[in-house]
């Protein structure tokens, strides 16, 4: 069964750093386009960034760029967030997502793979 898992989440003080990390199975997902979500309590789940299939196209919300960065393992069935200079606002469950269609991370409810999420609590 295809699943994907987060892992790397945690406590940090702003301007601190974490990396988050999605390992893919169950399938093959080296066709897929990979991404990031997170959602603060009380809000709707929001684009962070997302990574074409071959790491050719990144995407960020502008929310996130300059302070995040989106990879892909060489196996392609690793995504990476690095988080930099991060802010109590960052503070959210982080949800990593696949999909054939690139244009599908801008609605999140046509994606075709979720993680279960990992938290990030970003202190002042």
């Amino acid at each position: 069964q295809a699943q994907l898992v987060e892992s790397g989440g945690g406590l940090v003080q702003a301007g601190g750093s974490l990396r988050l990390s999605c390992a893919a199975s169950g399938r093959t997902f080296s066709n897929y386009h990979m991404g990031w979500f997170r959602q603060a309590p009380g809000k709707e789940r929001e684009f962070v960034a997302a990574i074409g299939w071959n790491g050719a196209t990144i995407y960020y919300a502008d929310s996130v760029k300059g302070r995040f960065t989106i990879s892909r393992g060489n196996a392609k069935n690793l995504v990476y967030l690095q988080m930099n200079s991060l802010k109590p606002e960052d503070t959210a469950v982080y949800y990593c997502a696949a999909d054939l269609s690139l244009g599908s991370f801008w609605d999140a409810s046509g994606i075709d793979y979720w993680g279960k999420g990992t938290l990030v609590t970003v202190s002042s």
